[in-house]
């Protein structure tokens, strides 16, 4: 079993059936008489999320790619692990578990994420770097003597490599992702219209009206509603694509940084390899519109999506673990 264990959302793949699973990262805790337990995992815990009682609290257990409340990740993972098996009554052993984890993460965090997936019924558990497992998953040729350069934008981090002989020539690891694009846009909302917005309307902005570059003219118009911070009361507003795009020009102009950065510190027989092959760009980010415009223009480099640029690393974990070719690429927790 492998595990995409994001900030955003978690995908599971099992050998043999591959992508089983793929649901938000978000827990509900509900406090009765002063004891906590788990109200709902995944897709019914989001819908929660800024909607709930003052006895129950939407948690995501992730932040930055890393985990930012253990107990909470632990009870996640035994959920996901269940599920993905079809409930606890066909789960036939303790399974043996990759979890993918940034290439910039400490051996504290590491641990961490190891010790959830230990406590959450793991036999085994590998670790093996976003931007190796993204590279797999896209089938770029890791284990060749050739240089591939990989971009997994995610919800908590952006993870930048440049991969060869089943290792990293280069990688980083910047904490900017989806997330950071979402407070953004409800700054944004915040200061030009006197909105408030919520995390899942900002959310909803992005996918629908996101672009990594700016529009000419307004460009699309969506309609969102929120809190007048002036009168007090809920009202209905409109706003364009070329505001969401001005709005999210720092986090998209933070991650081309770090791709630029990244081929600046890039071997030059690497990079020679990088100009014939291109970029590859994979995660939940790669779906922002116009995000290969915008690196391909920053970099004067081909830029190509990922097919299934969202659950692309789980497969490329999966991949990992089952294929002895690329075995060498998992880390011994």
């Amino acid at each position: 079993m492998a595990i995409d264990f994001g900030t955003v959302n978690t995908v599971v793949y099992v050998r043999g059936r591959g992508i089983v699973l793929n649901e938000p990262s978000v827990v509900a805790i509900e406090t009765v008489a002063g004891q906590h337990r788990v109200r709902a995992v995944g897709s019914d815990a989001k819908l929660m999320m800024g909607k709930t009682p003052g006895n129950i609290r939407a948690i995501r257990p992730m932040r930055d790619g890393v985990i930012a409340d253990l107990d909470v990740a632990e009870q996640m993972l035994k959920h996901f692990i269940g599920k993905a098996h079809g409930g606890r009554s066909r789960l036939p052993r303790r399974p043996e578990v990759v979890l993918c984890v940034p290439s910039g993460s400490t051996t504290v965090e590491r641990r961490a994420i190891r010790d959830a997936a230990s406590n959450a019924g793991a036999a085994r558990v590998w670790l093996i770097e976003e931007p190796m497992s993204a590279a797999i998953g896209a089938d770029l040729p890791v284990i060749e003597p050739v240089g591939a350069m990989v971009v997994d934008i995610g919800g908590g981090t952006t993870e930048v490599a440049v991969l060869s002989l089943r290792g990293l020539a280069y990688s980083a690891s910047v904490r900017v992702g989806g997330d950071k694009m979402d407070e953004a846009i409800a700054a944004s909302i915040r200061r030009r219209h006197n909105l408030m917005i919520g995390e899942a309307t900002a959310e909803r902005i992005k996918h629908e009206i996101g672009s990594a570059t700016r529009p000419t003219g307004d460009g699309r118009t969506i309609r969102i509603k929120g809190r007048d911070l002036v009168a007090g009361v809920p009202t209905e507003i409109g706003t364009t694509e070329a505001e969401v795009a001005e709005a999210i020009a720092e986090p998209v102009g933070q991650i081309l940084g770090a791709v630029l950065q990244a081929l600046e510190n890039t071997p030059p027989e690497l990079a020679a390899d990088i100009v014939d092959r291109g970029i590859v760009v994979t995660g939940g980010g790669a779906l922002l519109g116009g995000i290969d415009e915008a690196m391909a223009r920053a970099t004067g480099l081909p830029v190509r999506i990922a097919p299934e640029a969202l659950t692309c690393v789980a497969k490329g974990a999966g991949r990992a673990l089952e294929d002895p070719d690329y075995r060498a690429v998992l880390l011994a927790a």
